[in-house]
């Protein structure tokens, strides 16, 4: 049985665990709102690249073959997987590597002919973010290229050696298909993981109620497309740091609410057993005193 000493020491550490959590949920809570403000700053951005690619694709952009666009049997798929690079973040890593490894399951049973071996299903990982690499390695993926440590506000140009490294491997026949897979932020209590699509770009289709406007391109629209379509790859990639950063600092403040709030009950619970601990200790002693004192008369 855990003596006075004992529970009054518990009892200053669970505190001494709450500040520490609650200090982490306020620094969550300030980064979140900032990362949900560049999230939502940056989608009309990529919505408006795409109704452009849209427009493009129907204006003659597809005249020509683009090397970006092009389908090949799938025999090797690579991942792009951006996670947490902090911890503290509740189920939110676990369930975007959970997402990833079910990817490639699905896309390479998919694409199998005939028999489908797990155990033999692996993907090629560009891992942007810690977790992400430590899933990788871990499960002996095959590292394509690692970026950590990126920061609250990623830089373009990392997100353009990014793109850089998928497209290049895309290119080389390295992989025959790329996906992209984040946590897409829905809200401050809702994480999804979610898989895009990244290579071969597909042009995202636009319907428009009533008469489609025509534009004039300069230069022609098939030139126009060629250039775009890297940026619009690295758009993607760009959005989804956003939206997996919000998450991450969404994520961790629900994280560590819940873990003041349990150390606090806990505090309570053991107040609770200490001041009932104490009490029986005096009512002990004062039996005693009184059993002395009425053997001594």
């Amino acid at each position: 049985m855990a003596t006075l000493r004992d529970i009054k020491r518990r009892i200053r550490t669970v505190k001494n665990i709450a500040q520490s959590t609650r200090a982490l949920q306020l620094v969550a809570s300030s980064k979140m709102r900032r990362a949900q403000e560049r999230v939502l700053a940056a989608r009309p951005y990529a919505e408006q690249l795409q109704r452009l690619l849209s427009r493009l694709a129907l204006a003659g952009g597809l005249d020509e073959p683009q090397p970006l666009m092009h389908v090949r049997p799938l025999r090797n798929l690579g991942i792009v997987l951006v996670s947490p690079d902090r911890g503290f973040c509740g189920s939110l890593p676990g369930n975007l590597n959970r997402h990833a490894a079910q990817t490639i399951l699905d896309e390479l049973r998919a694409a199998s002919d005939g028999a489908f071996n797990a155990q033999e299903a692996h993907g090629n990982f560009i891992a942007v973010g810690r977790k992400g690499r430590d899933f990788a390695v871990r499960t002996q993926q095959k590292l394509l290229g690692e970026f950590v440590q990126y920061g609250d506000n990623p830089d373009i140009n990392l997100v353009r050696t990014i793109a850089r490294v998928a497209t290049d491997a895309y290119l080389n026949h390295e992989v025959d298909r790329v996906d992209l897979v984040y946590a897409q932020f829905i809200s401050t209590a809702s994480q999804r993981p979610v898989t895009v699509p990244l290579l071969p770009v597909q042009p995202p289709t636009q319907t428009e109620e009533g008469h489609v406007e025509e534009y004039i391109f300069e230069p022609d629209p098939t030139t126009l497309f060629a250039e775009l379509l890297p940026r619009y790859v690295e758009t993607l990639i760009y959005q989804a740091m956003l939206e997996s950063l919000a998450s991450q600092w969404s994520a961790q403040m629900i994280a560590m609410k819940n873990a003041t709030d349990n150390a606090t009950e806990l505090v309570g619970d053991l107040t609770l057993t200490y001041n009932k601990a104490r009490q029986q200790a005096i009512t002990t002693q004062i039996l005693e005193v009184v059993a002395g004192a009425t053997g001594n008369q």
